[in-house]
């Protein structure tokens, strides 16, 4: 998919990790969204902490002498506390140093029906023929987790949503942190019930300490396999700038955030 008419720069703010292969990811899927979008588009990436560069360093590097606009999107599955919180109070203390900058706050990735396209690709990489045995096959869709009750339901309407367009047996959520059930209890109940294979779906960004503990204790639990994250696919490429076009058509209807003014996603 190409991507045409992209003209403010973008910046896509990720939660940021002290695992090198997850700023690696993070890098290498902003460059495919450049890629992919026809006509050039200045994408960078930046990150709220544990690497660089951070976020502020971008937004300064971007404001130069004379003033410009550009769209900001949280690189996250979901809208919870970074999205909602850091990410915001981060852009209006820039605002306040930045006045030359006109910033544009736009939504998190998921939902979006590419992301489940992109999961669907990263199972297929485990090999599992999951066509041909979809009655048989229970899938867990492994995600983050955090405190915020209404981005985990989020997950679990997701998994519902997959299984009635899928045909597969069962798709339950779980978590590996701050929610139940985690992947290994997950699998553990579907082989109970009765699945004959049960597979993992890592609805997560990037590799890292939740990547590698969702895998280890989801095979350790009798899992047939586990996708990896979803990274770089082109699909989350395309969510991206998805996100970013929405986030840039609204500025002709509201107002770029200036000094002084509060942000929200829109």
């Amino acid at each position: 998919m190409r991507h045409p008419h992209l003209t403010p720069p973008l910046v896509a703010i990720a939660h940021g990790s002290r695992d090198p292969r997850a700023g690696a990811t993070v890098t290498e899927l902003v460059s495919l969204a450049r890629e992919r979008a026809a006509g050039g588009l200045d994408a960078r990436a930046a990150f709220l902490g544990h690497a660089a560069p951070t976020a502020a360093q971008v937004l300064t590097a971007l404001a130069g002498e004379q003033e410009r606009s550009v769209v900001v999107l949280p690189l996250l599955l979901t809208a919870a506390y970074h999205s909602r919180t850091d990410v915001p109070g981060l852009l209006a203390m820039a605002a306040a140093q930045l006045p030359r900058l006109r910033i544009r706050y736009g939504q998190p990735l998921g939902p979006h029906p590419g992301l489940l396209r992109a999961l669907e690709r990263r199972l297929a990489e485990t090999g599992q023929d999951l066509a041909g045995g979809a009655r048989h096959t229970a899938v867990v869709l492994a995600a983050a987790g955090t405190s915020d009750p209404a981005a985990n339901d989020l997950i679990a309407r997701l998994a519902a949503g997959w299984q009635a367009s899928r045909g597969w047996r069962a798709v339950r959520p779980a978590y590996a942190s701050a929610a139940g059930p985690d992947p290994a209890q997950a699998v553990a109940q579907l082989a109970r019930d009765g699945a004959r294979r049960v597979v993992v779906a890592s609805y997560l960004l990037a590799p890292g300490l939740f990547a590698d503990r969702v895998r280890a204790a989801a095979l350790a639990a009798g899992a047939a396999a586990v996708s990896a994250p979803l990274g770089a696919a082109p699909e989350v490429a395309d969510v991206l700038l998805d996100r970013y076009r929405q986030a840039a058509a609204s500025a002709a209807r509201a107002p770029w955030l200036t000094a002084g003014q509060r942000v929200s996603a829109r």
